[in-house]
């Protein structure tokens, strides 16, 4: 087996965490493109090491080069749509990675607005299955919309009574908690997943499938080329698209 790489001193583990931390607003805020380098890199934070080094300057030359980053919101009926996915097994000690993408939109439009929100984190427990992997995801996503469908509420803003629009392309997690498939060995997922079936049931969000081409959070999930970023980035930092013209611009997915 190799040796693993020497662990960073004092000075050096507080610049890691540093750089972590000034970073993950800028994240949340303005170039969310950032936040899959920055989960990697806060898992490390409390024993980096050498690979950590570069991890953060591969992250600090990134935003070296692209300084300015600019999310461009439109004027909408500022309904709560959320889209949520998840990688299986691509984290340290068999974990998995979950995104969640917000933003507030239109009536019966595929329209796609301005991030608010974009959620990117490590599922704390180890699941066993991809499937298992996307419900945490939706139950993440689910329990910090609530919050933001209450504030959307109380300033005026009326959701659907219906349930404000969730898509995950996965169809065997949306279909558990739909209830349209019968459990089996989905018996053995975590118990607090099921609170988001019970919160689909009182109307408070409807979970639909939806492409894996169409998903926005897939890009948060995983890491990917430069060329990748660099073709990817229209979607959330600058104009409004359509799903039609998604789809047209995208011709592959990267996974």
């Amino acid at each position: 087996p190799e040796a693993p790489d020497p662990l960073l001193d004092k000075q050096g583990t507080t610049r890691i965490q540093a750089i972590s931390g000034t970073f993950l607003y800028y994240g949340r805020a303005c170039d969310p493109c950032i936040l899959p380098a920055l989960n990697e890199i806060a898992a490390e934070q409390a024993k980096p090491t050498t690979d950590t080094i570069a991890k953060t300057e591969m992250l600090m030359d990134y935003l070296h080069t692209y300084p300015h980053a600019v999310i461009r919101y439109h004027a909408s009926d500022m309904i709560l749509k959320i889209t949520s996915d998840a990688a299986y097994l691509v984290q340290p000690k068999a974990r998995s990675r979950a995104a969640v993408h917000y933003h507030l939109g239109w009536h019966n439009s595929d329209r796609t607005n301005g991030t608010v929100d974009v959620l990117c984190q490590t599922l704390k427990n180890v699941v066993a299955s991809a499937a298992e992997a996307e419900t945490g995801g939706i139950y993440i996503g689910g329990k910090h919309a609530c919050s933001m469908r209450a504030a959307l509420e109380e300033l005026g803003h009326p959701q659907p009574r219906t349930g404000s629009p969730f898509e995950t392309d996965n169809n065997t997690a949306q279909g558990i908690l739909n209830s349209k498939m019968r459990r089996k060995l989905s018996k053995s997922f975590d118990m607090r997943y099921w609170w988001m079936k019970d919160r689909i049931n009182q109307g408070q969000f409807n979970l639909k499938w939806a492409p894996g081409k169409f998903n926005l959070a897939d890009y948060f999930t995983k890491h990917h080329p430069p060329w990748h970023h660099r073709k990817m980035r229209y979607k959330y930092l600058q104009k409004l698209l359509s799903a039609l013209s998604i789809m047209r611009t995208v011709s592959a997915r990267v996974c």
